[in-house]
């Protein structure tokens, strides 16, 4: 299963009950964070979650809403004697940009790993997340995130029989790709069935709705997309700003086919996005305003 919270749910500037933009998720023993924005410890430690776990970073983009908590967290895991390296992914420019911010956070006991997105699409494997990146269209370089977790296919012992596998081999290569026994190599496509559905979220804010977006979050399991205005006469704002409405949230949601989406980033001004909902879901009935700290356990779908 996979462990979703959307710490934060504000864009521009913190409010008293709304933290910046970040998103954290746990699988297996591993948390990976995208986007830290001002406020963003603080909610982890209201969730009750812990800094240590956290293995990786992903940011969007080098506006301030999107990655001013860092230097806080990076110290806050340092303190909690962190020693283990920490991965940060973003666009190019991405070292730099960290540490110029790490002036005012010298010291930190770990390694920093950066990773810089180049193209307008690339993907990643790292403790059991499958994370493409993609490019969205906003005034600075911007990326959106999908996280999977993939799930191999049921072992088939017939299967397994007809190919010739021996049976000390069949509990290692549900495990592995490749095993070797008595000198002979087996894989595990030769004791597997088809891969099952696995977990699907995206992570988007800052854009105007792309082609990408909708390519990206098809099928996902949750969707949590920008909203920067509810209000549908601020479209005008929306398109000069690079941001989205509601209701073009909810539009790329229905093309996608996604199974629930959260709004998110909203703008400093939106006090209630709830009063706004019933226009959203005649689009996309399966849509939710985001809340700090709102929280889901996604599971794998038994077949």
């Amino acid at each position: 299963m996979l462990d979703v919270c959307l710490l934060g749910t504000g864009g521009m500037m913190p409010l008293p009950r709304r933290a910046l933009t970040a998103l954290m998720t746990r699988y297996n023993g591993s948390s990976l964070l995208i986007d830290c924005g001002e406020g963003t410890q603080v909610s982890i430690r209201e969730q009750g979650w812990s800094f240590h776990s956290i293995d990786a970073i992903c940011i969007t983009h080098f506006h301030g809403d999107h990655i001013s908590g860092l230097p806080g967290l990076l110290l806050s895991m340092g303190n909690a004697e962190r020693t283990e390296p920490l991965v940060i992914i973003g666009p190019k420019g991405l070292k730099k940009v960290v540490q110029s911010l790490l002036v005012i956070a010298q010291g930190i006991p770990f390694k920093l790993e950066f990773i810089e997105i180049e193209g307008d699409e690339e993907q990643f494997f790292l403790n059991g997340y499958h994370i493409c990146a993609f490019k969205v269209n906003h005034n600075v370089v911007c990326y959106g995130y999908t996280i999977e977790i993939c799930r191999s296919g049921k072992f088939d012992v017939e299967k397994a029989k007809s190919n010739g596998v021996p049976m000390k081999a069949w509990s290692p290569l549900q495990k592995a790709e490749s095993v070797t026994v008595d000198g002979v190599e087996y894989t595990a496509d030769m004791v597997l069935g088809p891969k099952r559905k696995g977990i699907k979220v995206t992570y988007c804010t800052d854009s105007r709705p792309t082609d990408s977006i909708v390519r990206n979050a098809e099928n996902s399991d949750l969707f949590i997309c920008e909203g920067m205005y509810g209000e549908q006469e601020k479209i005008a704002s929306a398109r000069e700003k690079k941001h989205m409405t509601f209701c073009e949230a909810a539009e790329l949601a229905a093309k996608a086919e996604v199974e629930e989406l959260w709004l998110t980033h909203y703008s400093p001004s939106l006090i209630r996005p709830e009063q706004y909902m019933k226009e959203v879901k005649k689009i996309f009935p399966r849509t939710a305003p985001g809340k700090d700290r709102m929280y889901r356990e996604l599971k794998f779908k038994e077949d």
